[in-house]
């Protein structure tokens, strides 16, 4: 009788530990859900791939985004999660690729002899009167 006196606190001290841990694994797990939800349902943020974690109440954003604004919209978005105490963020913001414009087709030879010779007949009109300067 006097063990079980004894040990009863330790066990129900034991279970309520337990419990709690539980419930921060669980609570944890529930905010990153909520989290990934709320991305998923904002418009501006449609294709948008990141990592999400979330570790005592504070959520993890990683990975590439295609803007700052990107960046911070899934920032605000995430802060405005319930449970969220604070939002660490790894995002990289993809560098911006210069476009591609299709190839302009290949100009007649016609034009481009054309464009050729007119450099050419510059620089001979740019040098007859230094030849006629220098003859009188």
């Amino acid at each position: 009788m006097n063990l079980l006196k004894r040990t009863t606190p330790l066990v129900v001290l034991a279970v309520l530990l337990g419990a709690a841990g539980c419930s921060q694994y669980s609570n944890d797990a529930a905010i990153t859900t909520r989290v990934k939800a709320a991305i998923s349902q904002e418009p501006g943020l449609k294709g948008t791939t990141v990592t999400i974690s979330t570790d005592k109440k504070v959520v993890h954003l990683s990975g590439t985004v295609k803007s700052r604004a990107e960046r911070a919209m899934l920032i605000s978005v995430a802060r405005g999660v319930e449970g969220v105490q604070s939002v660490k963020t790894d995002l990289v913001v993809q560098a911006a690729q210069p476009k591609t414009a299709a190839k302009p087709q290949q100009k007649p030879v016609v034009e481009a002899r054309a464009k050729q010779e007119a450099p050419s007949q510059q620089r001979v009109a740019q040098r007859e009167p230094e030849l006629q300067d220098t003859g009188r």
